[in-house]
């Protein structure tokens, strides 16, 4: 601590109160924030719409045309770049430099690079580049556009930050570099993103714009489509557009570009090929991973990065049961595959910040370059003139040959010849000096015809240029064939592709609509495939193979629908879960599918015992569900609208019962429950009021000691289809079944016996469908129902299919007719009904 002696008391006689202002506080801050503001808005932070270039930016280009680092010049370190900048005329630290410079090489930032790199400059996944002293660079071809006519006088220029050097406020821009690689820049209050276009474009637009400056922006959109990144990529509708266009504001939304491959072992793969401009790739990978891992998105089994030097390449492998398209669609709401790019074309006019449209940035660059025309123009013609005026001297003194010898060698030196030359030959001070510095060799003949010919060419010269100045349309032509040839040397195709699309499509959109059929197993193993896997057969045919099933497992469950059709998945506890038809998972016809488990969220013993198929469209919207031992019960289909992934009670069951059946109904309908002995009951479905899903129901049948194998409603069809076990069937009439009350015993509809078999299906149809019948252990057979005569209820019907030894027919379906392919596969020849002598004696009927 210092001694008292060290501090000398405060004189309070040199106070002067004169150098005192007094202020608020709050306004000296304030007026040095904005002092701040001003300073980072205009020096740092916004591109000029002249040149499009920060102040940063510029400088470095200038330091690079300075040090004559051109393109067709070797490469220069940056480190050696980066200290010239700064020592010169950037004085903000070589981080904040060096960070430009490699931005204007990096390509998938930059549409136009204006630095050639040579070595590490980092890459689409976020690596920085290598330090500068290991890094080289030049500039690019199109950047010496940027500084051409530079010492032509075309720009002003400005003292750097110490005095000692000049620099360019702006540089001459021979191309509109703003628009051709955007800018973006966070200042103090405001922010700018300016999306890069496609040069040739933005030229062409530029011309109209030259030619009818009235052009709305509609019209401008017909030559300058939208923004052109660099990563290329897709932009999803143009309203986004319009709107940057027409406000210098606006929403784009971009999408990578991928495709679809199908791999050896059945699979596929979604390959990413494009990304959206400024999406990190490595993040964006990272991402699809994570999802996949905490099973947001269900389906890839493998992803990998393999990206080179020759472009991108994410590889996303798919389990077999995926729809690429839904996947896609699932990552492009979840991940940077889309994106968005948000246009704020905020840009220094006249040295202050404006919100520009596309019309005020081209009419800008357009008042710009004809200045810079102008400003070159008079630059050439004064250089031209004042090389005439000397000429003019010249000319005098070959004219006057000897007396110029006199006068010179009678002058003791210099400064007494020059009046002398003056005063006697009618000559200024430039022409007097320019002939005491002319040679002896230019008083030869030949030297001397050179002079005058120079001068006569440069009085043409001359003339030219003083006709452009005074001609508006001469310098409009000048501008338009110059840019001409920059889009000529430079132009190349888009990259990013404009659809006229919608960004946010349901996962619905993507699938296509197509008939469909679904198959359930005993053991719960579900597909879903194509309904023209199947061709036409014959009756009694031995059908073709369809499912390859394990000896215990059996199909029962079978339906025709749409792809966009619900399915609701009613099990044996009287629970319903929904599914959309697409969701099923889509396998070959022998394949054996996979485990319903995988899609429902079943519990331990609970099993699938109806799948229905329900289309918005549909006009029912009530359903009828029977259960085993013969409830029945009717409930309003909205009960399951939202239906979540545990499901929900659809049918209270009793001890020992278990859910059957299920059809929709309409409220006018009548409803045929059918029973394993051979019965059947024919009811009104206003017999049974609404309740409830929770409810038990009422019964519906006496089954007497039987079980409900069949359900139908009247609206299905004029005819009841009933098949047996031992593969015997047969159309019957419906209006032969009276109708009765719920509860009864019912009449007979078929006459079963040990030949037959017990029933298993019942169902009403119209008579011109085909039928799918399938054997326990997999055997399927595609018939018409067209050669099928319809029989009394008390017949045994007419043999179908074949079985053999124990095998069983498991389940029937009605799909839609097909048309008969000549081609298509049989395994058997078609054979004629067998009716043997008991298929059609009548019996006494059982009411």
């Amino acid at each position: 601590m210092a001694n008292n002696e060290d501090f000398v008391d405060w004189d309070e006689s040199q106070f002067d109160p004169g150098n005192i202002t007094e202020t608020e506080l709050s306004k000296e801050i304030r007026r040095d924030f904005l002092d701040y503001s001003m300073s980072v808005i205009v020096a740092r932070a916004l591109p000029d719409v002249r040149d499009g270039l920060k102040p940063v930016q510029r400088r470095i280009l200038f330091s690079m045309n300075e040090m004559n680092n051109g393109p067709d010049k070797p490469y220069k370190k940056c480190a050696r770049i980066v200290g010239d900048t700064m020592g010169k005329y950037h004085p903000h630290g070589d981080s904040s430099i060096y960070g430009a410079l490699v931005y204007m090489a990096q390509n998938w930032n930059m549409r136009k690079v204006l630095v050639d790199g040579h070595g590490n400059f980092g890459d689409m996944d976020g690596d920085g580049a290598a330090a500068m002293r290991y890094t080289e660079a030049r500039m690019s071809k199109i950047a010496v556009e940027m500084l051409r006519d530079l010492d032509k006088d075309t720009v002003d220029m400005q003292d750097n930050y110490d005095g000692e050097e000049k620099e360019p406020t702006v540089l001459p821009s021979r191309f509109p570099n703003l628009l051709v690689n955007g800018g973006q820049g966070i200042a103090v209050g405001m922010a700018t993103n300016v999306a890069p276009h496609n040069l040739g474009e933005v030229i062409d637009a530029i011309m109209q714009v030259m030619a009818n400056p009235d052009i709305s922006v509609t019209e401008l959109m017909q030559y300058i489509k939208g923004p052109d990144f660099p990563t290329g990529g897709f932009i999803l509708g143009r309203s986004g557009i319009r709107s940057a266009f027409e406000t210098g504001r606006g929403s784009i939304v971009m999408r990578a570009r991928t495709h679809i491959e199908s791999m050896s072992n059945g699979k596929q793969r979604i390959i990413v090929d494009e990304i959206p401009y400024q999406v990190n790739k490595a993040a964006m990978v990272s991402r699809i991973a994570d999802l996949a891992r905490d099973k947001v998105i269900e389906g890839i089994t493998d992803l990998r990065d393999e990206s080179n030097m020759d472009g991108v390449r994410v590889v996303m492998e798919l389990r077999k049961d995926v729809q690429p398209e839904v996947l896609l669609n699932q990552l492009y709401r979840l991940t940077p595959l889309q994106a968005t790019f948000a246009v704020n074309n905020v840009v220094l006019v006249n040295g202050a910040p404006k919100q520009c449209s596309l019309k005020d940035i081209l009419t800008e660059y357009i008042r710009f370059q004809k200045e810079v025309i102008r400003r070159r123009t008079a630059f050439d013609l004064k250089k031209a003139q004042d090389r005439a005026h000397i000429l003019e001297g010249l000319r005098i003194a070959v004219d006057n040959l000897d007396a110029i010898i006199h006068t010179i060698r009678d002058s003791k030196d210099a400064n007494e010849a020059m009046p002398r030359l003056m005063n006697g030959f009618g000559l200024d001070e430039i022409q007097a000096k320019a002939i005491l510095d002319m040679q002896f060799r230019r008083l030869t003949g030949l030297e001397r015809e050179k002079i005058e010919t120079e001068y006569q060419d440069l009085l043409i010269k001359i003339a030219d240029l003083q006709d452009i100045l005074a001609h508006e349309a001469r310098i409009d032509q000048i501008l338009k064939d110059e840019l001409s040839v920059i889009r000529d040397k430079y132009d190349d195709p888009r990259k990013t592709e404009i659809l006229d699309a919608v960004s946010d499509v349901d996962d619905e959109d993507l699938i296509p609509v197509e008939n469909v059929i679904i198959t359930l197993s005993q053991n719960g193993y579900i597909k879903r495939i194509p309904s023209n896997s199947y061709k036409v057969q014959n009756r009694g045919g031995r059908g073709i193979k369809g499912m390859t099933l394990n000896e215990d497992d059996v199909i029962n469950q079978f339906i025709s629908m749409s792809t966009h059709d619900h399915v609701l998945f009613f099990t044996n506890t009287g629970r319903v879960y929904r599914l959309k038809g697409y969701n099923v998972p889509e396998y070959s016809r022998t394949s054996k599918g996979i485990p319903v488990v995988n899609l429902l969220s079943l519990a331990k013993d609970e099993k699938v015992r109806a799948i229905v198929p329900y289309s918005e469209n549909d006009e029912a919207r009530g359903l009828a569900i029977v259960s085993k031992l013969g409830m029945i019960k009717r409930v309003e289909i909205s009960e399951f609208e939202n239906i979540n992934r545990k499901g929900k009670i659809a049918m209270t069951l009793r001890e020992g019962d278990e859910l059957s059946f299920v059809r929709a109904t309409n409220g006018h309908a009548k409803i045929l429950v059918g029973c394993s002995n051979g019965k059947a009951v024919l009811f009104d479905e206003n017999d049974v009021r609404a309740s409830g899903r929770s409810s038990m129901g009422v019964k519906a049948m006496n089954i007497d000691g039987g079980e409900v194998i069949g359900m139908a409603t009247s609206e299905e069809g004029e005819n009841v289809l009933t098949v047996s076990e031992k593969g015997y069937g047969k159309l019957t009439k419906l209006s032969e079944f009276r109708l009765t009350h719920r509860g009864s015993k019912g009449v007979k509809a078929m006459n079963v016996t040990d030949k037959t078999g017990s029933l298993v299906c019942m169902r009403i149809v119209n008579g011109g469908e085909d039928l799918m019948i399938m054997s326990n252990d997999g055997i399927i057979i595609r018939i018409s129902m067209d050669p099928l005569r319809s029989m009394s209820r008390n017949t045994q019907g007419v043999r179908l299919i074949r079985v053999e030894d124990d095998r069983k027919v498991s389940a029937v379906a009605v799909v839609e007719p097909e048309p008969e392919d000549e081609s298509a596969e049989q395994d058997a020849t078609p054979s004629a009904p067998e009716t043997g002598k008991d298929d059609s004696i009548s019996t006494e009927e059982n009411n």
